[in-house]
């Protein structure tokens, strides 16, 4: 089964460049489809890695790949993912991540690939009505970048049903952490992630980690999140391409570890693991940030048979301080 040739769209990415070496390491035959908007080249680590630069809806690009390499699942992570910019610039959202994948399923439908893997999101839930959050809870998502995930879901449903495309959407929680050996990590530009920053505010990268809402109805009234690691991330992924290479039906399922930590907790551990003080400045709440989002992840362990391995949050927060303590700096060359 490992000897699969797999594209991997966006897989110069945070979460796809995990999954790539995962892949690899597995034996598949990969090939790396990124326009480097927000990808790295270096990122890409391995030198039996095919890394192709272009976009997911270059017609003709895609023709010549799946003629030359005979794709027989499609991982898809090349999206945009700030949500305060898909509030502003709502369009480049849409054309971005639910436009350009038409041209990828286009071209899958006429070479007869028939498995594709979706990086989707907890986004697409909006404010939850229950904690934990299950697969069949309300899609009703607050802002552009939610919505354009959640309509590539309802796509890939009428594929399914049109032409017999099988797929499987993962619902990410709070991606954290990076690669345990260090060699690969979170590079974003600009920083939204919570543990790079609060790891950036104890280096001194920036002056202060800005703590949105200390009223919340949560033990220590900051916004509580599920931290997925990465590298379970990528564990799932190649799980998903094995469940379709078997035979499996399309699935939703949620990457979560089911455990929830706040705020505040996240910056204490931080202060432990590097020894350094985090300076905080407390503000207001955002709109839009509920007070709970955590993961019911029973389903991915069910169909999938896959579940987190790192379910404690030091265990993020020191790989991610390993990637930014390293004479890099927690940064790719380019």
């Amino acid at each position: 089964m490992g000897s699969q040739s797999i594209l991997v769209a966006g897989g110069a990415g945070y979460i796809g460049s995990h999954t790539v070496r995962l892949l690899n390491s597995e034996g598949y035959k990969v090939v790396v489809l990124d326009n480097l908007v927000y990808g790295h080249r270096d990122a890409v680590v391995d030198d039996e890695v095919v890394f192709v630069e272009g976009a997911v809806g270059d017609r003709e690009l895609l023709r010549r790949l799946f003629k030359e390499h005979q794709f027989e699942a499609v991982i898809h992570f090349a999206a945009f993912a700030y949500v305060g910019e898909s509030v502003t610039d709502p369009l480049k959202y849409y054309r971005n991540n639910t436009a350009e994948p038409l041209t990828l399923l286009e071209v899958m439908a006429e070479f007869n690939c028939q498995a594709f893997v979706f990086s989707s999101t907890c986004a697409t839930y909006g404010e939850p009505r229950r904690i934990p959050l299950t697969e069949d809870h309300p899609q009703s998502p607050i802002n552009p970048y939610g919505r354009s995930k959640l309509m590539v879901e309802w796509i890939l449903e009428d594929c399914d049903q049109a032409f017999n495309l099988k797929s499987v959407a993962l619902r990410y929680f709070n991606a954290s952490g990076c690669s345990s050996d260090g060699k690969i990590g979170e590079d974003h530009n600009p920083e939204t992630h919570l543990i790079p920053l609060v790891l950036q505010a104890a280096q001194g990268g920036i002056k202060h980690l800005t703590v949105f809402g200390t009223d919340y109805e949560t033990p220590d009234g900051t916004c509580i999140r599920d931290y997925i690691h990465v590298e379970d991330l990528a564990t799932a992924h190649v799980a998903a391409v094995k469940h379709l290479a078997g035979g499996g039906e399309s699935v939703r399922c949620n990457l979560g570890t089911g455990i929830g930590v706040s705020v505040k907790e996240i910056i204490d551990i931080a202060e432990e693991v590097t020894g350094l003080k985090v300076p905080v400045k407390y503000g207001e709440r955002r709109p839009g940030d509920p007070a709970q989002l955590v993961a019911d992840p029973r389903l991915a362990k069910e169909i999938l048979e896959w579940e987190a391995q790192h379910t404690k949050v030091r265990s993020m927060v020191e790989t991610a301080w390993q990637w930014m303590s390293a004479p890099h700096g927690g940064h790719f060359k380019e």
